[in-house]
């Protein structure tokens, strides 16, 4: 699955991958799918873009941000947590899918936030 509506992969993989009726879509990073540059704003905003680029294949694989089931967040730093669960908790609203956050020592493009998930097709 791809879509013109989210960043290109950096490296050899997909977007997204559907087997079963399960979307797996590949980390996503806060980088603007029109221009392929990374974002530099606030950790907020970045992870709104990332969100939103998520939503996007998700919508390609013909599934939806209310039907994700797993989310692993990735961050620079563990003292962005805050910030990008609430982010995180407003995108989401009442769906609360099984997620694990972990600190990194460095990210693609050295951003502060990737996020993968794992979704169901209806």
């Amino acid at each position: 699955t791809s879509t013109s509506n989210a960043p290109a992969p950096l490296g050899h993989y997909s977007q997204a991958l559907v087997h079963d009726g399960v979307v797996y879509v590949s980390g996503q990073l806060a980088i603007d799918p029109k221009t392929g540059e990374k974002m530099a704003g606030p950790i907020e905003e970045q992870t709104e873009l990332v969100l939103k680029n998520i939503a996007a294949i998700l919508e390609a694989a013909g599934s939806g941000m209310d039907r994700v089931l797993k989310c692993t967040v990735f961050l620079s730093d563990m003292s962005l947590f805050g910030r990008v669960n609430d982010t995180y908790a407003r995108v989401f609203g009442d769906h609360r899918p099984a997620r694990a956050t972990v600190a990194v020592a460095g990210l693609p493009k050295a951003v502060d936030v990737e996020i993968e998930v794992i979704a169901r097709k209806p």
